[in-house]
């Protein structure tokens, strides 16, 4: 018996239930995707993203990092948003992190741990940006900045100028609570961005 039979055996049963319950579902799904969201968020195990938003398979399109930043110079990210944006025509851009975040701490606490520290600068840039030193504001602020990252990328800026209808909004998990707070941060043109995202920041204190 394989060490992870267990795995499987969940899987089998996720399927047949599944099956039973929504006949011509797997059917319906391998036919193509069609979600309305894209998901940005970070790749604890403790935020599964289509789980808190009640959401399925084939209803969100997902890009986890640590920490759920948006860096222009990660292909893999740019990669994921430019093909929601201009193939699967998502509406909504969601970036979302969590309170507790192990990244944002360890870019706080500015001590070696390893390759990550290379990614990890981009938090401490938004550490010093905002001179915040609590842990849960600085994970609050990091959505704000990579929020506004992404309405910086080409693909959006595009988007927009093509007069799409495309929506960024800026999140934050509660780990304790289960509960999702909007950091009010929704925008949807370049020449409201600046301004979104500095009304944003100072509500939560920067």
């Amino acid at each position: 018996m394989g060490v992870l039979d267990h795995l499987l055996e969940a899987n089998r049963a996720w399927a047949e239930r599944t099956v039973r319950e929504r006949p011509g579902f797997f059917d319906q799904l391998a036919t193509g995707q069609h979600p309305k969201y894209l998901w940005i968020g970070c790749a604890d195990s403790r935020v599964p993203a289509s789980r808190i938003i009640g959401l399925g398979p084939g209803e969100l399109f997902e890009h986890r990092n640590i920490a759920n930043q948006m860096i222009h110079s990660d292909l893999s990210a740019l990669s994921v948003l430019e093909y929601a944006v201009k193939v699967l025509h998502v509406e909504h851009v969601i970036v979302c992190g969590h309170h507790g975040c192990g990244g944002v701490a360890a870019a706080m606490a500015d001590e070696p741990v390893g390759i990550v520290d290379n990614w990890l600068r981009h938090i401490r840039d938004v550490q010093r940006k905002y001179d915040v030193h609590e842990l849960d504001p600085l994970c609050e602020l990091n959505v704000i900045e990579q929020v506004s990252n992404v309405g910086r990328t080409t693909i959006v800026e595009q988007a927009w100028r093509d007069g799409r209808s495309l929506t960024l909004h800026g999140w934050v998990y509660d780990l304790k609570t289960g509960r999702i707070k909007d950091l009010g941060a929704s925008v949807d043109r370049r020449d409201r961005l600046e301004a979104i995202i500095e009304a944003a920041a100072t509500r939560i204190g920067a």
